[in-house]
């Protein structure tokens, strides 16, 4: 599924920032560089494992330290800013991580026209830009054709994981996903593996309430009737 003119669901500018950041690109990046074209597991990891997409990963501290606590499991982290793929490299470099492959781009097209339908475990996004105001609400990446993508990328059982601590945007993407129908929603449940880091760090320090989001996917045909299942 690709769109003619995707709407940006991320703030801020893509600027290369610093020497350190520059220096740990060019010596980092290859290992953990995502080849060009649609995903090919075997070619990329050297095995099929169950695969674990992150949108918008920042500094990395969720994607290394799941890749860190799933040895088992591939990881595959998209950021767009390249100073917080600089220190999710260098941070993997120091954990030894080798089931970890970054993509230094939005995470939508990725998903949307490189990854197969059934393909994902599990589709993590972290503290998504919450864009507050009103007339910046349909930049969210949480909406009806994103959940229609992930639907399609997850496997069977597959699970949208969604963490935020914006109130307005948790309603949002608890209500999208009541309409989608295609997803058990429950919230509340923190992942143990996932490290208090960034965003949340300053949404606790603010005393705002982080709501967890598990949305596991449902086959269409067992989608509850009257809901939206397109």
């Amino acid at each position: 599924m690709t769109h003619a003119r995707r709407i940006r669901s991320y703030a801020g500018r893509r600027g290369r920032g610093s020497a350190l950041t520059t220096r740990r690109l060019e010596t980092l990046l290859g290992a953990h560089a995502l080849p060009d074209g649609p995903l090919d597991r075997v070619a990329v990891f050297g095995r099929v494992a169950p695969l674990v997409l992150e949108i918008g990963s920042g500094h990395g501290d969720a994607a290394v330290a799941y890749a860190v606590a799933h040895p088992g499991h591939d990881v595959l982290a998209a950021e767009v800013h390249t100073t917080g793929v600089a220190r999710m490299l260098a941070t993997a470099d120091e954990a030894g991580v080798s089931n970890l492959r970054v993509v230094v781009d939005d995470g939508v097209p990725l998903l949307e026209d490189r990854v197969p339908p059934g393909t994902l475990d599990a589709l993590h996004v972290f503290f998504p830009d919450p864009w507050p105001k009103a007339r910046h609400a349909k930049r969210r990446l949480v909406g009806p054709g994103f959940l229609d993508v992930a639907h399609e990328r997850l496997a069977t059982g597959g699970v949208l994981l969604i963490a935020t601590d914006d109130e307005t945007y948790a309603a949002q993407a608890l209500a999208e996903l009541g309409v989608h129908g295609g997803f058990d929603v429950s919230t509340g449940e923190r992942p143990a593996w996932r490290p208090v880091a960034g965003f949340e760090v300053r949404a606790r320090d603010a005393g705002r309430v982080v709501t967890e989001v598990r949305a596991a996917r449902r086959d269409r045909a067992d989608a509850a009737p009257g809901r939206r299942t397109r």
